[in-house]
């Protein structure tokens, strides 16, 4: 497992960078990096969250979670519990007990109306490639989204 760290600086307050990450209309716009992607669930402590997307095969697949962390404008933490597969929580397979106890956290620092955004999460060595990839082009589109506000 590896810790990976992604950091964007927007010109925007907390609170409007906040709300663009984790809304969900704008959440499926800076995701669409990831692919066809959204959530259900809430991002309230303690609540349950499903990170759901079409797989390239047609079929449903995702993230289960639970809110761990949540401090309003500042931090949220998901740890994760499996994976979706074929639209189903799974929870016993290989791959998802890989995954369990895994961490996602997003920070939010504002200095003078510019937020910077860190994204630190737990990898598998298979997956670090594609997130290096990815996390990078999905934080520039949050930027730009944000920065529209």
């Amino acid at each position: 497992m590896k810790k990976l760290t992604y950091t964007e600086t927007i010109s925007a307050p907390a609170s409007t960078v906040w709300s663009t990450m984790l809304d969900d209309a704008t959440y499926r716009e800076w995701t669409s990096e990831f692919g066809d992607s959204h959530y259900t669930g809430s991002w309230e402590l303690g609540s349950q969250i499903r990170f759901i997307g079409q797989d390239d095969d047609g079929t449903t697949g995702g993230m289960l979670g639970h809110i761990t962390a949540n401090r309003p404008h500042e931090y949220v933490e998901v740890e994760y519990l499996g994976q979706i597969l074929d639209g189903a929580d799974d929870t016993e397979s290989e791959f998802a007990k890989s995954i369990a106890g895994t961490h996602e956290s997003y920070t939010f620092t504002e200095n003078d109306g510019v937020t910077t955004v860190v994204v630190e999460l737990d990898s598998t060595d298979e997956l670090a490639e594609m997130f290096d990839e990815l996390w990078p082009a999905a934080l520039a589109k949050l930027k730009k989204i944000a920065e529209l506000g």
